[in-house]
């Protein structure tokens, strides 16, 4: 069941787009708000799949509203305004629609988000690859390609072997959902690494293709007691 959260100014824009929810399979409309700050402070308590986010909003832009929240989410932005397409998708928006919203386009955003749920999930059964948007795509990374990653704000950089690093916007919290923990290790509130790529194992650091990587205070003893150091 995909929990999605809807923010709109205008009630009625929340009462169509949860008549719509209503009528598809899978899809579960916890809640719907018109303030943006309770909805900040329920999406940053509470575990949400899908915003459906207006981006004109008085307090705040719907964008930047989605790029200040804690956890990874699928956005499906709704506007009247077309002029905000480019900057949607450059925050990777799953789809943006325009209103006013007809059911069918609706139900193509919502199956769009249905396929991207399932790639990813798909990704952590078979423990094969990470799913990421980046750079206005999907990137399905090989799981042995993955050097370690690295916390950077409210990013995450994924250090690629003989490939290009992957920048995109997750938490770590997130990310470790994501992979496989027999083949994953958290060694630093900013560093999780790929335990068949560790090279040596020391006592404050793990070393990785050439780069050392602190081990944090937090994570010493679990780490040092699973490399048997």
């Amino acid at each position: 069941m995909i929990k999605a959260v809807a923010i709109d100014d205008e009630p009625l824009a929340l009462e169509i787009l949860e008549s719509f929810c209503e009528r598809i399979d899978g899809l579960k409309l916890e809640k719907k708000f018109t303030s943006q700050n309770e909805a900040q402070r329920y999406i940053n308590k509470f575990e949400v799949d899908l915003l459906f986010l207006d981006i004109q909003m008085p307090r705040q832009n719907g964008i930047e509203l989605y790029k200040s929240l804690k956890q990874e989410t699928k956005v499906i932005f709704t506007t009247a305004h077309s002029e905000f397409a480019v900057e949607g998708f450059e925050v990777r928006a799953s789809d943006y629609i325009l209103k006013p919203i007809s059911f069918e386009r609706f139900k193509e955003a919502v199956e769009r988000v249905k396929q991207e749920l399932q790639l990813e999930l798909n990704n952590v059964r078979f423990n094969t690859h990470l799913s990421l948007r980046a750079d206005y795509k999907l990137y399905t990374i090989p799981l042995e390609q993955i050097l370690f990653i690295e916390a950077m704000d409210d990013y995450v950089k994924v250090k690629r072997l003989g490939k290009p690093t992957v920048v995109a916007r997750s938490t770590m919290k997130g990310i470790l959902e994501k992979l496989p923990e027999a083949n994953f290790t958290r060694i630093h509130k900013s560093y999780i690494v790929n335990n068949s790529k560790v090279e040596a194992v020391k006592a404050n650091c793990i070393e990785i293709a050439g780069t050392e990587l602190p081990i944090g205070n937090t994570y010493k003893e679990q780490v040092l007691s699973q490399f048997s150091v």
